[in-house]
């Protein structure tokens, strides 16, 4: 089915949704604007709701309230179109283990309604992409867990849909791999496609994504640029080590005195750390030191890491060991 979009809707458009397993509301009233064209990122500890937005989204939950579109069709009402535009990669892998890596692919590719030849010569393809060719003939049995990952990451790409839902595709695959996916996600987004990404990894979210949501206790709590989430949570920081340790003291009273802050001296390594409220006088902050006559060994001004914004939002690290209800549904 060739679905034709709706020029000019985004990618995803929901407001409101919510969704319940027995007593547990695990969506609590998301809203969401996905750009067409964009990596959007949803960020979250365990147990947010991550997981359920994105099975809503694609389908493959029906909301209790709210209303989701997808390039202008409603997933309620339209869910035939809208399968027909999304791919989704889910958490855990969604493939047969008594069939080999090819015939998985192959599998998957017939259903989407491509010929034999097309099948096999997709499949060869996205096996040599992610590092497969040589176990393509091996029943998924004898895989490991990266490897499974791996062939689940490609069976999600075999169409290249409009819009790629990826939730937390990089769980388990090693730093290589991991790299290689992002190469993936930028080549797909440069293509033409949308992806929205959950993940609990930080600097993938900083890596990949246009605009992050941050999802907790089923509610978007947070959104913005990387940019922008982490300067909601503070200053940049200033910090600085003169090459002569015994002149630290004095060159914290002057930063101090320029910056109108308060410094912070750290007397075995020496270095000074300040708030950066006014990034224009750092050139004052220099010149100060040099009238003094204090060389600086190494200065650096950091923003806020999206590890700072994650904890102060949420009060919790990405990690926190709560489970979402529908991915554990999803696993059973």
């Amino acid at each position: 089915m060739n679905t034709p979009l709706h020029t000019g809707a985004p990618a995803i458009e929901a407001h409101g949704l919510v969704k319940h397993f027995g007593s547990t509301k695990a969506v609590d009233g998301v809203d969401l604007v996905v750009p067409t064209g964009s990596v959007y990122g949803v960020l979250g500890p365990n147990g947010a709701g991550k997981t359920t937005t994105v099975r809503m989204l694609a389908t493959l939950l029906k909301p209790d309230a709210g209303q989701a579109k997808v390039f202008g069709y409603d997933v309620a009402t339209d869910s035939v179109a809208v399968r027909s535009m999304v791919g989704v990669t889910g958490q855990y892998a969604s493939v047969d283990e008594d069939l080999s890596a090819t015939e998985n692919l192959i599998v998957f590719s017939r259903l989407l309604g491509k010929s034999r030849r097309e099948s096999r010569i997709r499949s060869t393809e996205l096996l040599e992409e992610f590092g497969l060719t040589e176990a393509s003939k091996r029943p998924l049995k004898e895989f490991s867990g990266g490897m499974r990952r791996r062939l689940d990451l490609a069976a999600s790409l075999i169409a290249t849909p409009p819009l790629l839902f990826l939730d937390e595709p990089t769980t388990g695959l090693d730093p290589r791999t991991r790299s290689q996916m992002w190469d993936t996600i930028r080549q797909l987004v440069a293509g033409g496609s949308t992806v929205l990404l959950t993940t609990q990894y930080l600097d993938e979210a900083d890596q990949l994504a246009d605009r992050i949501a941050v999802i907790d206790h089923g509610r978007v709590i947070a959104d913005g640029t990387a940019d922008e989430l982490k300067n909601s949570v503070g200053s940049s920081t200033l910090q600085l080590t003169p090459a002569d340790r015994s002149l630290a003291p004095a060159a914290a009273a002057i930063v101090e005195r320029v910056l109108s802050e308060p410094a912070t001296l750290s007397p075995e390594a020496g270095r000074i750390t300040a708030p950066m409220l006014r990034p224009d006088l750092l050139p004052d902050v220099l010149i100060a030191l040099r009238e003094h006559g204090i060389a600086i060994e190494a200065m650096n001004v950091q923003k806020p890491s999206l590890d700072e914004v994650f904890l102060t939002i949420t009060g919790k690290p990405a990690d926190a060991n709560a489970q979402d209800p529908s991915a554990q549904e999803h696993a059973a």
